[in-house]
């Protein structure tokens, strides 16, 4: 389920808006908040848009449009398409009701009031079958959040200790490295294989004249 949700300003991390939860929902999330604080640091004007961050037993999901990023932190178990539907619709309508505003707020939560159409759009996506069914029954999502594989993926450690970035020439760079091996491999194998058929008969009539000479001198 989406357990919790903030919403920032791209360019300089500045706190726009961000759901009230409970205090035990603070207690359980307080070092996932952190690290979402670390990823509103880490974008930049050619990050991904789109983003899942496993940590731990939850997700991180963020959203970038309009110079606005919208982050959830979500179960781990928790479908990317639901929670990526769920971010969508906070986006249109946060650009439809604050969208001219975003560049002249100089104070952090100037939004603050968005938090009534987060808590309850936060609802309906709390029984995934529930928000599956009005998503398949509006078709309300495009086709980029339709193919999951398309939203890059990484691993907060990646993020903390590796210092991963977020951007799409990254993600792209490890693609293709990792495209680059994969093939490497593939032609190490071809080859081997090429060898085996070309060398394996002389080896086998070799391996039989040895041993025609063996039982000739036993």
């Amino acid at each position: 389920m989406v357990r919790s949700t903030t919403i920032v300003r791209a360019s300089d991390a500045l706190p726009l808006a961000a759901s009230v939860d409970d205090e035990q929902t603070e207690q359980a999330l307080q070092e996932h908040k952190q690290q979402a604080k670390l990823i509103f640091r880490r974008i930049t004007p050619n990050a991904e848009p789109r983003c899942s961050i496993e940590s731990g037993q939850y997700t991180l999901h963020y959203l970038i449009a309009d110079n606005v990023v919208f982050l959830t932190i979500a179960d781990k178990s928790y479908p990317r398409k639901l929670a990526f539907s769920f971010l969508d619709e906070l986006s249109k309508e946060f650009a439809s009701t604050y969208g001219p505003k975003v560049e002249t707020v100089r104070k952090p939560y100037a939004f603050v009031g968005f938090d009534t159409f987060m808590s309850k759009t936060a609802r309906l996506y709390q029984d995934t079958r529930t928000a599956t069914a009005a998503n398949n029954g509006l078709d309300k999502l495009n086709d980029d959040l339709q193919d999951v594989t398309r939203i890059m993926t990484k691993n907060m450690e990646e993020l903390l200790w590796r210092g991963d970035s977020l951007d799409r020439m990254s993600h792209l760079s490890t693609s293709l490295r990792s495209e680059s091996e994969k093939y490497r491999k593939a032609a190490k194998n071809i080859n081997f294989q090429a060898m085996l058929r070309q060398y394996a008969p002389l080896a086998a009539v070799g391996f039989f004249v040895f041993l025609i000479l063996l039982w000739k001198l036993w």
